[in-house]
């Protein structure tokens, strides 16, 4: 969510898909209350994505919002001969008619059918890693499974575009242990920004707003427009 905000300031257009039913991206935009909105009918074939994209208050950004009917879909969607291609089938539309810039898939944080769904119709992952040990373990995981998709020729073309190291904290010795071991690992494909852990980031989401709006000259706000241009300057040498 922050750094689809960061990416709308700077002037991308923006589509934002909640894919995890508890919604925590929806929360964190206020707009919870949209029940019936989720992409639950476009993945079983109901009805179409462009009819679920709603405006948030920020300029250029939109937003597919998640319902508890997401959970659902996880069930049917296996029963389907097609499972691990119906979210790239719904997103078809998008591809077409050029309206966004970028389209932010964020994920549930498991690895499930709508997870398996988002890396066979991404371009590519963007991995936020949080500086804890742990991270690494489910980081290795990650890279199994997107090796298992584009195996399986769901997604040929998909790969881990990039890494972003995130809740950072300066006063512990883990917190750079981590970086650098990921950095040793994925030399390149590690974003240079870090975002910090800070209070005001934790904080901005039970207000219903990105750190943007909730402290937009804090530290948090600072690394968030950091990562926004340097993903931006990522996309322009990938397409050149």
């Amino acid at each position: 969510m922050n750094l689809g905000a960061a990416l709308a300031e700077r002037g991308q257009r923006l589509l934002l898909v909640d894919l995890d039913p508890q919604g925590n991206a929806t929360s964190s935009t206020g707009m919870q209350e949209f029940e019936g909105q989720s992409l639950y009918d476009p993945l079983l074939g109901e009805a179409s994505i462009i009819e679920k994209i709603l405006p948030t208050r920020l300029e250029r950004l939109f937003l597919i919002p998640a319902d508890i009917d997401l959970a659902g879909a996880e069930v049917e969607i296996a029963r389907m001969e097609d499972h691990l291609l119906r979210l790239a089938t719904a997103l078809r539309p998008l591809r077409q008619d050029n309206a966004f810039d970028f389209v932010l898939l964020d994920c549930p944080p498991s690895l499930g059918i709508l997870m398996t769904n988002a890396l066979a119709a991404a371009d590519e992952i963007l991995t936020p890693i949080q500086c804890e040990y742990f991270a690494l373990e489910g980081l290795v995981k990650i890279v199994r499974v997107v090796e298992q998709v584009r195996d399986s020729g769901a997604n040929p073309q998909v790969e881990i575009g990039g890494i972003v190291m995130t809740m950072f904290d300066s006063r512990t010795k883990i917190s750079a242990q981590v970086v650098a071991e990921v950095r040793q690992h994925f030399a390149s494909r590690v974003y240079r920004t870090v975002i910090p852990r800070a209070v005001r980031l934790s904080e901005a989401p039970s207000f219903g707003k990105t750190i943007l709006e909730y402290d937009p000259s804090g530290a948090g706000a600072r690394a968030y427009r950091a990562l926004a241009e340097e993903f931006i300057e990522r996309q322009a040498a990938e397409r050149a």
